[in-house]
């Protein structure tokens, strides 16, 4: 009987709500709007929306309004958004206008306390006073200046992953070490300064949880992939009603969410208490004066969201670069080919890079940026949202409206070539790959050395090319997004690679002993764990080994 009532309150408040947002879209109708594709009442667009992807679907969308405007809009159940096509667009409303423009939207699934539960992740939470004091904390650690401290640590991290990358050279489908392999690296980099803790391989729990932490919120976070962030009235549905699996998994993802938050932070906590932390950006904060007017329980909440959108900035994004790099790569051989030959005039043979070698290698620095732009990472960015009414080029934009960003073909001449000479014409913009205005990351200089010197490592000592079939042709890779996401990765692909030469192979063969005294005393000997004492002067005398054997 209670079932059968609660069924019948459901279906009451799905329907009120429902009419009024459809009261509502017809009030929104009067505004004017960008173009928009064909409407029907209640749904909006919702029938009008191309398949795929939305970032591919917002592209073809583009092309078939063929807006000269440069934004389009759509509705979908009362959901307002304007994508914006172009460069300038964006420059003008999350640049010029960032304090109307600096919003978040953060979906139901995700802020619901009966769902996800994670309403103060920094890149996703609002324009308030909780987003300017993450603001504050993580432009003091990573501002330009304060970059530079980590330089070294990317360095040496670059070095590790040669070394753990030779071991996987020669497997036949070496597709998912490889993505483990860049994601541990970004991983154990950021840990170190995040958390000063070091990550005991593949299989560290801590790696793990967060790992799945944030692909969960990523995945949370899409307005397609929930029926609740389209009908919020869903959350009131019943755990045992059925097709609602959905919200099982919501709680397991909730609690999974809590213990990395929780687990990670106490780890840090109790080095610092004992005495034997390792300087870390969350250690430090601890006892600093940006923390110090506020209360345990509002300290250690703001703190372990600072420490995962740490990671998630540092490792989600930049490992997935790194992946689409090796794709680019491997479908052209001659632009790997012409950043190895600037490597080896610019460094020498032999010779690997620090990050600031960075300005001379132009041509490599155009390779990195014309990876962000051939597959980016972030393809819609992180959707604004509109903190008042405005009015851009005629066009009505209602407060709380969703702005989201789509690739901009316009200024970029055949733009699905791989082309990093594109970037030597002063009249093509630098990449937003960073975000817009208010918004911007602020670990875009800490990202950027990362993924340099990462790269610039790779090239150094592998080729990767093409598999080729038992008939001895060359296997064009098939390169594919992953499942809907705020960051795309991409699908499992066909390649192969090894060191440049036997004297290459040689080199980092070289590096494999060094490299292994550090993870055995890091790891106690064992990946799978260790005591893991990190700071000591036997860690800090293998580094400098590894930075001695290098010319």
């Amino acid at each position: 009987m209670y079932k059968t009532f609660d069924l019948i309150a459901i279906a009451f408040f799905v329907f009120g709500l429902t009419l009024l947002r459809t009261l509502w879209y017809r009030r929104d109708q009067k505004l004017r709007r960008p173009p928009s594709p064909p409407s029907l009442p209640f749904v909006g667009n919702l029938f009008s929306m191309p398949s795929g992807t939305e970032h591919i679907a917002y592209m073809k969308l583009g092309k078939q309004l063929k807006s000269a405007q440069s934004y389009i809009s759509h509705n979908m159940l009362g959901h307002s958004t304007i994508v914006l096509n172009s460069s300038q667009a964006a420059s003008d409303l999350f640049e010029k206008r960032s304090a109307k423009y600096s919003d978040r939207a953060n979906s139901p699934m995700v802020r619901d306390p009966t769902l996800l539960n994670w309403p103060g992740h920094p890149g996703l939470v609002g324009y308030n006073d909780l987003w300017r004091s993450h603001r504050r904390m993580l432009n003091n650690w990573l501002n330009v200046r304060a970059a530079v401290q980590f330089h070294e640590s990317h360095e040496r991290q670059a070095r590790v992953l040669l070394g753990r990358l030779l071991n996987v050279s020669n497997r036949d489908d070496p597709f998912e070490e490889t993505e483990n392999e860049f994601f541990l690296a970004m991983a154990s980099a950021i840990f170190r300064s995040a958390y000063g803790y070091q990550l005991q391989g593949i299989n560290d729990p801590f790696f793990q949880g967060a790992k799945e932490a944030i692909e969960h919120l990523f995945s949370a976070h899409m307005y397609t992939n929930f029926w609740v962030n389209i009908f919020p009235a869903l959350s009131y549905v019943p755990d045992w009603f059925p097709g609602a699996g959905w919200k099982r998994t919501a709680r397991e993802w909730r609690e999974q969410k809590d213990w990395i938050l929780n687990s990670t932070l106490k780890w840090t906590k109790d080095q610092v208490a004992s005495g034997s932390a390792e300087p870390s950006i969350l250690g430090a904060l601890l006892d600093h004066k940006i923390t110090s007017k506020w209360t345990q329980e509002d300290r250690d909440y703001r703190l372990k969201e600072l420490g995962m959108v740490l990671y998630s900035g540092g490792t989600d994004t930049s490992s997935n670069v790194l992946v689409k790099f090796v794709a680019a790569m491997v479908l052209n051989p001659h632009v790997q080919a012409k950043a190895q030959q600037e490597i080896d005039a610019v460094l020498g043979p032999m010779k690997l890079p620090k990050v600031e070698d960075e300005e001379r290698l132009p041509y490599v620095r155009n390779l990195i940026l014309e990876t962000l732009r051939w597959h980016p990472v972030l393809p819609t960015a992180v959707p604004h949202v509109c903190y008042e009414d405005d009015v851009y080029r005629n066009y009505d934009i209602p407060k709380g409206t969703v702005l989201a960003m789509s690739r901009d073909e316009s200024i970029y001449k055949d733009p699905e070539v791989f082309n990093p000479d594109r970037f030597l014409d002063p009249n093509v913009p630098p990449l937003p790959g960073f975000g817009w205005g208010r918004r911007k990351c602020p670990g875009s200089y800490y990202a950027q050395a990362a993924v340099f010197v990462s790269i610039t490592s790779l090239l150094a000592m592998f080729t990767f090319e093409k598999k080729r079939d038992s008939n001895g042709q060359e296997i064009i890779p098939n390169i594919e997004d992953r499942s809907n996401s705020m960051t795309l990765g991409l699908k499992p692909f066909d390649f192969k690679f090894s060191p440049r030469s036997e004297q290459h192979r040689q080199f980092v063969e070289g590096l494999v002993p060094v490299v292994k005294k550090v993870l055995d005393h890091q790891y106690g000997g064992n990946e799978e764990g260790g005591d893991n004492e990190a700071g000591s002067e036997e860690d800090a005398q293998a580094w400098t080994e590894v930075e001695l054997e290098l010319p």
